[in-house]
């Protein structure tokens, strides 16, 4: 159980701070006709090309942020800002499982020369490398080992915070190390998420790769979310679960409420405001939810046996008692990470056709579950 609280928590606390702001003067302004990097859904950041160099604009990097940070990219660097990058970059450090996906797509995996915990990355490439030494372990998310990241001298470090403030990525840009923080998880859709592949795209110079592959994405999603739309019921559904006496269940306006709402399934709490969680006491979910026809994502949970003998209440839910209910909690990697939490904010199309193909199997008899599994 700490360990999967932890690795939750990994995806939520690195932060960094300090990005310059100014272009530099030598640079020319003008805008490259036609070259513009189209982002279509994520809200948190914007590329722009101009004639000797691209823009990258970080607009939410923390959560209720009111700054945006500004990096250069250009061939050769003309400045030694913190701001100014040059590229295509040769040697990266990612803090976050989520990343590791972009980079592997990308097939840049062996660019990363750093990560803290790497026993929660558990994609087979990428463990293969770490496996090999060609992955150092930085140690914990809210303590790196500066001094070893210091000594791989990684042209840039990924990071993502829940505020502005974080000495140990202040001590790493004091070394002339850029920190770009990465606010995908912010993003409020399943799409605006999976295109932050398009940063890694423009720091390794494979931007038309990186269009393509969130391209591939979005069609897959949108299909799926069409065949779900022919679905002639709507099932109920159930979220979350108690943790500390509190059940945590994704907010109406939420990434989570998306995919039920383009599964074409009534989630219960639909209606609700707020693009977070709710936090609410386990009598008026019982209240609600009693009825529900399917239960996705009970918590840490893992087994019906596991919800009963965690509470007796779990084993009055209709979802429980005809074993309908569904988890991504069981599928794992080698090291024991949550592939979930790794995977699914760069795939949400197949996190989608999960949701179908336990909604409405009917309509994807052929497809495989990627990350959810029924509980026995």
């Amino acid at each position: 159980m700490k360990f999967i609280v932890t690795q939750i928590l990994a995806l939520l606390f690195l932060t960094l701070l300090f990005s310059c702001k100014n272009v530099p003067e030598k640079l020319s302004s003008e805008v490259k006709i036609g070259s513009e990097n189209k982002i279509k859904y994520a809200k948190g950041f914007d590329i722009q090309h101009f004639k000797d160099y691209t823009k990258v604009t970080i607009k939410a990097p923390y959560q209720d942020s009111k700054e945006t940070f500004e990096f250069i990219l250009t061939h050769s660097k003309t400045t030694t800002n913190l701001n100014t990058i040059q590229t295509p970059i040769k040697t990266i450090v990612v803090t976050s499982t989520t990343h590791i996906p972009m980079l592997e797509l990308l097939s840049v995996e062996a660019n990363l020369v750093g990560f803290p915990n790497t026993n929660f990355v558990s994609s087979e490439k990428t463990r293969s490398l770490i496996s090999k030494g060609q992955i150092k372990e930085l140690g914990h998310e809210e303590n790196i080992n500066t001094e070893l990241l210091l000594d791989l001298k990684p042209d840039v470090v990924i990071g993502f915070s829940m505020n502005s403030n974080n000495k140990m990525f202040e001590v790493i840009e004091k070394f002339g190390i850029p920190i770009l923080l990465n606010g995908d998880w912010l993003e409020e859709t399943p799409l605006g998420r999976a295109e932050w592949i398009k940063l890694f795209g423009v720091l390794f110079e494979k931007e038309k790769l990186a269009d393509s592959i969130f391209n591939k994405i979005e069609k897959d999603y949108l299909e799926a979310k069409n065949i779900a739309s022919k679905a002639h019921n709507k099932p109920t559904i159930l979220s979350g679960g108690l943790f500390k006496d509190i059940w945590n269940l994704p907010a109406g306006e939420s990434f989570a409420a998306v995919f039920f709402k383009d599964a074409n399934t009534n989630y219960l709490w639909s209606d609700s405001k707020g693009k977070g969680s709710l936090s609410l006491n386990i009598e008026n979910v019982f209240l609600k939810g009693k009825d529900a026809e399917i239960w996705v994502s009970p918590s840490f949970h893992t087994s019906l046996n596991n919800l009963r003998e965690a509470n007796a209440v779990y084993s009055e839910f209709k979802a429980f008692q005809s074993s309908e209910v569904y988890s991504y909690m069981n599928t794992k990697g080698e090291t024991g990470g949550i592939i979930y939490f790794e995977l699914s904010p760069t795939r949400p199309d197949l996190v989608l056709k999960d949701i179908i193909k336990i909604a409405h199997p009917e309509l994807l008899p052929d497809y495989n579950f990627t990350f959810f599994k029924k509980f026995n």
